[in-house]
C-alpha cells in the first residue's frame, strides 16, 4: 500500500463539497462576531476526515459488491486497479475512523470546554452518527446507499449538519433562519450525488437502486434541475430576511457555474458527464464561500 494509492482512494477532489457547508456556517457566525479559531480548525479537520472515511468506505463497498467493474464510468481507484488490497483498505478505514473520533472529541471540547453535558454529548452523538453513515453508505449487510437512501443522508449530513453545526459551535445560539442556507447546501450536495448516479445508471442498475434509477434518466434530470433551483431559492429567501444588505447577494456571482452545469446535465450522457461533477462541487464551494463572506462585509 503506497502513499499514492492512499491519496488516490481518499479522493481529495471531493473535499471542497464537504467543506462548503462548514465554511458557510462558520462565516455566517463570523458575521455575528462569533468565531472560535481553534474550534473552526478542528471542525474543518473533522469534516475532511469524515469525507475521506466516506470515500474509502464507498470504494471498499463498491468493490465488494461488484459495482466498481472495468466498464464503470468515471475515475478508477486503487482497489479497482489492484494498487491496494481489501485488508489494507480495511486497516486504512479503521485508522481514519479513529482519527475522526479523536478530532471530533477535540472539536467538542474546544467549543464547550468539556465533553460532558447535554449539548456536548448531543454533538458527540451526531459525530458518531456521521461516522456510522460514512461507513455504512456502501458497507455492511444492508448498505443504505444501495437502497436509494443516499440522497437523504447527504442532505442531512452535508447540508443541515455542516451548516447548522458550524454555526452553533461558533456562536452557541440557535436560530431557525439557519435552516435556509443549510438546506440550500443540502440541495446542492444531493445534486452532486444525483449527477454521479445519472452518469453511472447503467452499471449501478446491476447491484444497487439509486434515486436516479428509480426516476429514470429524464426525470432524474428534472430532479437535478429542481435541486439546483431549490438551493438558489432557499438562499435568496434567507438573504431577503431583514435586515437586508446588498453584500449578502455576493453569491450571485457563482450563477454561471450552475447554469453551465445544468446545460451539461441536459445535453451530455454517460462518461460525458464526468466534468459536470467537479464543476458543481467547485460552484457549490464558491457559492458557500461568497455567501458567507457577503454576511461579513
Amino acid at each position: 500500500m503506497t502513499a499514492k494509492a492512499c491519496l488516490r482512494s481518499m479522493r481529495l477532489r471531493t473535499l471542497p463539497l464537504s467543506l462548503a457547508g462548514v465554511l458557510l456556517g462558520v462565516l455566517l457566525a463570523a458575521g455575528e462576531h462569533a468565531l472560535k479559531p481553534l474550534t473552526t480548525i478542528l471542525l474543518l479537520l473533522t469534516t475532511v476526515g469524515l469525507q475521506i472515511l466516506s470515500n474509502l468506505s464507498n470504494e471498499l463497498g463498491d468493490t465488494l459488491s461488484g459495482t466498481d467493474r472495468a466498464d464503470r464510468a468515471g475515475i478508477r481507484y486503487s482497489l479497482q486497479d489492484g494498487e491496494m488490497t481489501v485488508p489494507e483498505m480495511k486497516r486504512l478505514i479503521a485508522i481514519m475512523a479513529g482519527v475522526d473520533c479523536v478530532l471530533g472529541l477535540g472539536m467538542v471540547w474546544s467549543a464547550f470546554g468539556t465533553p460532558l453535558g447535554l449539548l456536548p454529548l448531543a454533538f458527540l452523538a451526531l459525530g458518531a452518527a456521521a461516522v456510522w453513515a460514512a461507513i455504512h453508505y456502501t458497507l455492511g449487510k444492508h448498505p443504505y446507499g444501495y437502497r436509494g437512501l443516499g440522497d437523504l443522508s447527504v442532505f442531512l449530513f452535508f447540508g443541515l449538519a455542516t451548516v447548522c453545526g458550524g454555526w452553533f459551535l461558533s456562536c452557541q445560539v440557535w436560530t431557525w433562519r439557519i435552516l435556509l442556507p443549510a438546506s440550500a447546501i443540502g440541495c446542492f450536495s444531493v445534486a452532486v450525488l444525483n449527477v454521479n448516479n445519472i452518469r453511472d445508471m447503467k452499471t449501478d442498475a446491476r447491484t444497487r437502486t439509486t434515486v436516479a434509477i428509480r426516476l429514470g434518466a429524464q426525470r432524474a434530470r428534472i430532479y437535478q434541475t429542481v435541486l439546483i433551483v431549490a438551493g438558489w431559492t432557499l438562499m435568496t429567501v434567507f438573504c431577503l430576511l431583514p435586515p437586508v444588505d446588498g453584500w449578502r447577494f455576493l453569491y450571485v456571482l457563482t450563477l454561471p457555474g450552475f447554469v453551465k452545469h445544468l446545460q451539461g446535465v441536459w445535453t451530455m450522457r454517460d462518461r460525458e458527464l464526468d466534468p459536470m461533477l467537479p464543476l458543481l462541487v467547485l460552484s457549490t464551494f464558491a457559492f458557500a464561500l461568497s455567501g458567507g463572506i457577503g454576511f461579513i462585509l
